[in-house]
């Protein structure tokens, strides 16, 4: 029998499978019958900035070859990113530390690789993202899990790391997170940077979802820690998915080995994405049109889920997402999630996507669709469960 490796032990991420039921449902249902509601997955339902469209189609018009780029990306999208870490954030960020990766998912593992070794541990809150321990598994790193629950409001805490015995050699948080939609405060994330800091724990700092955050201030880890790596994207608050481009902000000391890694396992992300991204920070007026909308189905869907039965809510901060406690109503957020879209037309993610030990008693609701259907969905729920 032929050997297989590590990474063909790598679980499933769930809301893919989740996705390709949906589009089974919709694409067998006959004409006039209600549409599924798409609540399973964090993809906007808006394009890209026309903006950001406009630049891509100049840039081939004028037949470019949109060959390979550096590394690092082009240049003038490095500067671009320091640019906004110095307007947003009022950092000083050197256009050097930034890195253009395929998107945060390739961003990812080479923050991984260049950090950490196989064996090491890398702590994170528990429910998360699912790929952060997915990737880690399989590259010989040991995710070490800190379950979060409402009273810790999703997020780990300083006390939750001293109890750590031994160590990790990493930490992963997001603000806002998935899929929560909780955040940390600027003086909680300085104190888990500080800490992290002082006792030679890598931060890695998901910032993917900044933009999108309803009255809450985001702090950018890039202006508490020398030695954190932050990761974001354009796919959220920049609405540009399958453009399939990121970046990261490195710590000196990473700089060289994340780029050799890059060299050698992508070379460089899409050529023309990156000419589209530089425009996308042009497309503020469009992406906070964007930003509103999902800001009217966050409150719709707060104000319509209780009464369909689904209130016990993680408080919003930001990204687009609820997560929704329905132990009252399964332990088996999969079968739920299966009979929902199989009865209701709805479609929503399994907390075991998040959390493998306690996610049966979870279900994440994404709110970044249509607005005529997120507003549609409460009723539906209501009269699936004879409320």
């Amino acid at each position: 029998m032929l050997k297989t490796g590590r990474g063909a032990e790598a679980p499933p991420f769930l809301v893919m499978d989740v996705i390709a039921a949906a589009n089974a449902r919709a694409a067998a249902l006959p004409p006039g019958a209600p549409g599924v509601l798409r609540m399973e997955v964090g993809q906007p339902s808006t394009g890209a900035p026309r903006i950001a469209v406009v630049a891509a189609q100049r840039a081939l018009s004028a037949g470019a070859p949109m060959g390979y780029t550096e590394a690092f990306g082009l240049r003038s999208l490095r500067e671009r990113i320091a640019r906004h870490y110095e307007d947003k954030y009022e950092v000083t960020v050197a256009p050097g530390r930034v890195a253009v990766t395929v998107g945060a998912s390739g961003a990812f593992p080479l923050a991984f690789l260049a950090a950490f070794d196989p064996g090491d541990r890398v702590a994170m809150a528990a429910p998360f993202y699912p790929p952060y321990a997915n990737i880690l598994t399989a590259l010989g790193m040991v995710p070490q899990l800190l379950p979060c629950d409402a009273s810790t409001r999703f997020q780990p805490s300083i006390a939750m790391l001293e109890a750590l015995d031994p160590r990790p050699e990493g930490l992963i948080v997001a603000s806002p997170c998935n899929p929560a939609g909780t955040m940390l405060s600027a003086e909680e994330l300085g104190a888990i940077a500080r800490w992290c800091h002082e006792n030679g724990v890598r931060l890695i700092s998901d910032e993917i979802y900044h933009g999108l955050s309803y009255g809450m201030a985001e702090t950018t880890a890039a202006a508490l820690s020398d030695s954190a790596v932050v990761i974001n994207s354009f796919s959220k608050y920049f609405s540009m998915t399958g453009w399939r481009i990121g970046w990261m902000v490195l710590p000196e000391d990473l700089i060289r080995p994340v780029e050799c890694l890059a060299q050698n396992m992508f070379i460089s992300a899409p050529h023309v994405a990156q000419v589209a991204a530089e425009a996308a920070f042009e497309g503020v007026e469009e992406l906070e049109g964007n930003k509103a909308a999902y800001a009217r189905n966050r409150d719709r869907l707060l104000a319509g889920l209780p009464a369909a039965g689904f209130d016990r809510l993680a408080a919003a901060d930001g990204a687009f997402y609820l997560w929704a406690d329905i132990g009252h109503l399964t332990n088996d957020s999969v079968a739920f999630a299966a009979r929902m879209l199989a009865e209701a037309g709805i479609a929503a993610t399994p907390g075991v996507d998040f959390d493998p030990a306690r996610g049966g008693r979870f279900l994440r609701f994404s709110y970044c669709g249509a607005e005529d259907a997120m507003a549609e969905a409460p009723g539906r729920l209501r009269a699936w469960l004879g409320r």
